[in-house]
């Protein structure tokens, strides 16, 4: 392959790059942060001056649901290319079946010890 088969994706990186570089500059000198005004940097909700701290803490629970929800995401990303190839390992004779069923229990497995474990429940 010549240099001139990567040069639509030189230009596609070198415009992106030169966008991002656009609309961060843009943000920085004509955004909200660059130009101080006491009033408008208060905290605001709902019409009523905020009582207490602005920035809460969240419950570990919080983050521990979360890091489950993206395991369990990635499980998808990995169940959907195998269903579109499906047919064609079979058609070739190659077993992916109980690979893919191994994959399922294992998360399964690990489903179960979470709830066993308690990690789903917000209240304790």
């Amino acid at each position: 392959m010549s240099y001139a088969a990567y040069l639509p994706i030189f230009v596609q990186v070198v415009l992106a790059g030169s966008i991002t570089a656009v609309v961060i500059a843009l943000s920085t000198f004509a955004g909200q942060r660059f130009k101080k005004n006491a009033i408008k940097d208060t905290a605001y909700e709902c019409g009523v001056p905020s009582d207490g701290s602005t920035h809460t803490r969240f419950s570990v629970k919080f983050y521990v649901t979360a890091m489950l929800f993206i395991l369990f995401d990635i499980e998808v990303v990995f169940l959907i290319p195998w269903t579109f190839v499906y047919r064609d390992f079979l058609a070739n004779h190659i077993a992916i079946l109980s690979p893919m069923l191994f994959f399922l229990f294992v998360l399964v497995l690990g489903l179960f010890y979470e709830v066993k474990k308690g990690a789903l429940e917000w209240e304790k």
